[in-house]
């Protein structure tokens, strides 16, 4: 896979604890903020998916839940 270089603006503050996590964790800054982003993504990708299936499982259950109810 190739690498981008990218430019962005962060709280000092944080850019320090990822520094410091990076270090912790013997790893570079690079690493933990492609390791950040790509979880990022996958939550942000997940969440209607899983969203999409509840629905439909509560459309097709939905007498179940009336007879629950009851």
């Amino acid at each position: 896979m190739q690498n981008i270089k990218i430019s962005s603006k962060v709280d000092e503050v944080v850019w320090n604890e990822l520094k410091a996590l990076a270090k912790e964790h013997h790893q570079n800054v690079s690493g933990l903020l492609t390791e950040a982003i790509s979880e990022y993504v996958r939550r942000k990708r997940i969440r209607p998916e899983v969203l999409n299936h509840l629905e439909g499982s509560m459309d097709q259950n939905e007498e179940l839940g009336k007879l629950l109810a009851r």
